[in-house]
């Protein structure tokens, strides 16, 4: 095994202790119920909209590329659509396996 250099051993070191300082600040408080359910709300409303973005993006790319307005934007944006939504149901199914 190589060995590390002092520096990252230093840099490593002092996340460390960050690291442990943060903890021993915060102590063992949970999340509240609020705090959970906006960052939920803000994670699958940028899920949903990612995914109709760059769909609508790509299709109007391929729409401009091809000539062929606007169906490669229909086509696209409803697989943006489904892209979003399916990232939103694997997020809900992750967080369901978490409170298992």
């Amino acid at each position: 095994m190589k060995k590390k250099p002092d520096d990252i051993k230093q840099i490593e070191d002092r996340i460390a202790q960050l690291q442990k300082k943060e903890q021993a600040i915060r102590g063992h408080k949970a999340e509240s119920e609020y705090a959970y359910a906006t960052k939920t709300g803000f994670r699958v409303g940028t899920e949903l909209l990612s995914g109709v973005l760059v769909g609508a993006g790509l299709g109007y790319v391929a729409d401009w590329y091809f000539a062929t307005q606007p169906w490669c934007l229909v086509f696209f944006l409803f697989l943006g659509f489904a892209a979003g939504f399916l990232n939103v149901y694997r997020f809900v199914k992750s967080e369901e396996n978490k409170k298992e």
